[in-house]
């Protein structure tokens, strides 16, 4: 990923966006899904692209043994400045690793986890086939593979929710959009990211959608607080049901792959 790209919108994306109901949601269905999946802790876990550790930080507080890879500097230093707040027992629970997820074998020294986590990262690869390679073979046998994209078969919701109806009606042909961050990405369907895990000994056993309404209110203009924990577990509830069933997954911007490496 070369230079630190992802140092203008650390802030942005740490304390902004995750911190919004959308990515209160977010944390909170992944983690449902990946607890469905996972073997028991303390079974090491590794998140590829794991940025601040909003996804990895909540299963250290599980008892997973946790290393979060990042090719930013400033985005693990934010992991750093969380990590400060969780207590003594979480933090020896969790390593922070500085390097492209393209390297991810060679920088986590051929160690192999019981899970690899990959969420939000495939979207701005031009070409993931050599990070999901990566996310394959860091994977121990019998582990699990946890992917998070952008669903390629959604991407005129956003600007029809949004009302900028010729670039939805342009959407129905197009995998790239600019994301909500200001940067580009790339969508995938679920059907393509399957075979890019099943030929590497991969294979797919559930995917879900990952937020739907919570989505759809946001670029509706509706104001969601995130202070209000009522409503944000409430709305938790609704998106963790829909992220489970047909059609509202197929409809979710965003899915959520999970796999299993075979024996060897």
């Amino acid at each position: 990923m070369g230079d630190d790209t992802w140092a203008s919108v650390a802030d942005q994306f740490a304390d902004e966006a995750y911190t919004s109901v959308k990515g209160l949601v977010r944390t909170y269905v992944l983690h449902q899904h990946l607890l469905e999946h996972l073997p028991a802790p303390p079974a090491p876990v590794l998140d590829v692209g794991g940025g601040a550790g909003h996804q990895s930080f909540p299963l250290a507080q599980a008892g997973y043994d946790v290393t979060v890879l990042d090719p930013s500097s400033a985005m693990l230093d934010k992991a750093r400045q969380r990590l400060q707040r969780l207590p003594g027992e979480v933090q020896r629970r969790v390593t922070l690793v500085e390097a492209d997820g393209e390297d991810a074998d060679e920088a986590v020294n051929g160690q192999r986890f019981a899970a690899v986590l990959c969420h939000g990262v495939l979207g701005y690869l031009e070409h993931p086939e050599a990070l999901v390679d990566q996310l394959c073979r860091c994977t121990a046998a019998g582990g699990v593979v946890s992917i998070m994209t952008g669903n390629a078969k959604a991407m005129a919701v956003r600007p029809a929710l949004e009302q900028r109806w010729d670039d939805a009606l342009a959407s129905f042909d197009t995998r790239g959009e600019i994301g909500v961050l200001g940067v580009p990405t790339r969508a995938d369907t679920v059907e393509e990211l399957s075979e890019l895990v099943r030929i590497r000994g991969v294979e797919p056993v559930r995917w879900y959608g990952v937020w739907l309404f919570v989505d759809w209110l946001d670029f509706g203009g509706a104001e969601l607080d995130p202070n209000d924990s009522k409503q944000v577990a409430a709305a938790a509830a609704v998106e963790l049901e829909a992220s489970r069933r047909d059609p509202y997954r197929q409809l979710s911007r965003v899915f959520h792959l999970v796999g299993r490496k075979g024996p060897g």
